[in-house]
């Protein structure tokens, strides 16, 4: 596991829902990373609950950047992720501009 590493960019890798429950892993043992860029995944209900559920172990995550071109963006999605569990996260971005 990774200790120092503090921002993760993984601009329009289209993860999908696969991709989001590997990367739910990681966060799940992750004790350093405090920004996640994940503009351009893909990453719909099923990836957006993978990573709610790791959001709720990790605390050190504290800006997730959703951006664009994730269907997580959408209100009823969005609510998984920004549950009453998952209070630490200071800032969420959703539908954000292209870079």
């Amino acid at each position: 596991v990774n200790t120092s590493l503090k921002e993760l960019d993984l601009w329009s890798n289209y993860l999908g829902s696969e991709g989001s429950a590997h990367l739910a892993d990681a966060l799940r043992v992750n004790t350093s990373l405090e920004v996640l860029y994940l503009e351009e995944n893909n990453i719909g209900r099923e990836g957006a609950a993978h990573l709610a559920d790791a959001l709720r172990v990790n605390t050190s995550l504290m800006d997730l950047d959703l951006g664009y071109g994730n269907t997580i963006c959408n209100r009823a999605n969005r609510g998984i992720i920004s549950g009453p569990k998952v209070r630490h996260i200071l800032r969420m971005r959703c539908g954000s501009t292209p870079r």
